[in-house]
């Protein structure tokens, strides 16, 4: 091993290590070992693969930290991989030479405002395993082509930018597990203008990735709205995802193209996760073929899920909630908006009444808005404000087999259901429906909606 104090490191955190660190870097069999110490350098140390060979950095089981004391990222690993995953298409060069740089049992501590952790370029296996990144702009940046990434038990945490950054980047097959992303202010996950296959994000901590003075935050933030960037592919399950309400906030944000061009973001399941205190949870815009199911989705202070200029959504069995011991709230709903084909079926959704916001918009738990061939299959909803289900200039929507009932000693709930505005091919068929203040329904004739074996409540 290259051992940074044989090249003259002294890993007290007051002398600057930067050449040492290089002339272990160049000098030396290419694994840099720091042992337990405080490593200070001063400008970015720069891991040419094509000129080094292979490469690994290693903190002694995490004995060793690095200050960034200077802007930029504290390691700049680049290598020449310009092609796909598949073994026909590798350069001899790059397996040989180049591949699976590895980070592992590092820490690094920011000490520069303009201080990044890593960034990637051009790289093939590169893996992460047991690294702190703290007090940093970006923990991890990753740019340009890259080719199957592995980020495995790590701690991002407290950083002023995103935890990990894929930033206009060309990226197939990657897989980040069993990390705590935390505390980053412009997203624990931030997906830019990237083209990206094969995402898989699976049981994380990814909490508390907001900043209250920007305009939005997310915990796990995918934007391709620049029109040319697809992110498509991808599993985010067996997560926990929690924040605090933010301006714009969401714990999963996916931003598509345009309403016209809604394929750019999708492809995605979305399973098994506990998400959580967000402005919404989960906001949809533009997005095409994303599957929610086996969640539990509570305290969305606007919406649990909002889903805007969406199709082929499928909303599988997810508990959208509040629990009673984190005291008052008014915040359970999901809102479809100018979405079409997609279907919501075996969730249950519960109203809970807090404080009313003066602002607030919502007429009912489920709110389906200007949309097309939507179906709602057995689903729960109760306690409803101020209706269950809202139905608002939609076509082609079916609500069926579901129980909608208000259990309140004082009922709030005004009209169980309110269907309004024009519609056509719309049915309300085999449901139990509790009775409003106002009554069970309430139908404009415009709707086109048609009824049938409906077991109304008094």
């Amino acid at each position: 091993m290259s051992n940074v104090r044989e090249f003259g490191a002294r890993g007290d955190g007051i002398a600057d290590d930067t050449k040492a660190i290089e002339d272990a870097l160049a000098k030396g069999d290419g694994t840099l070992q720091f042992p337990k110490g405080d490593y200070l350098i001063t400008h970015t140390i720069n891991v040419n693969l094509a000129d080094s060979g292979r490469v690994s950095i290693d903190g002694s089981g995490g004995a060793a930290k690095i200050l960034m004391g200077g802007a930029g990222p504290a390691f700049h690993i680049t290598g020449t991989h310009r092609r796909s995953a598949d073994p026909k298409t590798f350069e001899l060069r790059v397996w040989t030479h180049e591949r699976m740089p590895t980070i592992s049992n590092l820490e690094i501590e920011g000490k520069h405002p303009e201080a990044d952790g890593f960034l990637l370029t051009g790289t093939m296996q590169a893996t992460f395993e047991g690294v702190l990144l703290r007090k940093l702009n970006h923990a991890i940046h990753i740019r340009d082509r890259a080719r199957n990434v592995l980020i495995s038990h790590c701690h991002l945490h407290d950083n002023h930018g995103a935890g990990i950054f894929l930033d206009h980047v060309d990226l197939h097959q990657i897989i980040v597990t069993g990390s705590h992303i935390s505390y980053c202010k412009r997203g624990g996950i931030k997906i830019i203008g990237s083209q990206i296959r094969n995402l898989q994000i699976t049981g994380n901590d990814i909490e508390y990735n907001y900043d209250a003075n920007a305009d939005r935050s997310a915990d796990i933030w995918i934007d391709t709205s620049d029109g040319v960037s697809s992110v498509r592919e991808g599993t985010i399950s067996g997560n926990t995802i929690q924040a605090k309400p933010s301006p714009g906030g969401a714990n999963i944000l996916m931003i598509g193209h345009s309403p016209q061009t809604n394929n750019k973001v999708g492809m995605f399941t979305i399973a098994g996760n506990l998400i959580g205190s967000q402005q919404n949870n989960i906001h949809l815009i533009a997005a095409r073929g994303v599957t929610i199911t086996g969640n539990a989705i509570y305290n969305g202070v606007n919406r649990n899920l909002l889903v805007e200029h969406a199709q082929n959504i499928v909303i599988g069995s997810n508990s959208f909630d509040h629990n009673p011991d984190y005291g008052p709230s008014r915040c359970t709903g999901v809102q479809f908006i100018n979405s079409t084909d997609s279907i919501m079926s075996g969730s249950t959704l519960q109203e809970f009444k807090g404080i009313q916001d003066e602002e607030d918009d919502r007429q009912g738990l489920l709110e389906i808005i200007r949309c097309a061939r939507l179906t709602v299959n057995g689903c729960q909803t109760l306690d409803g404000y101020p209706s269950a289900i809202y139905v608002s200039n939609s076509d082609d929507t079916s609500i069926t087999g579901c129980t909608l009932l208000e259990r309140r000693k004082q009922k709030e709930t005004v009209s169980t259901i309110r269907w309004n505005g024009t519609g056509s091919g719309n049915l309300l068929s085999n449901n139990r429906i509790g009775n409003g203040t106002a009554g069970a329904l309430s139908i404009d004739k415009a709707a086109g909606v048609q009824t049938s074996h409906n077991r109304m409540d008094n």
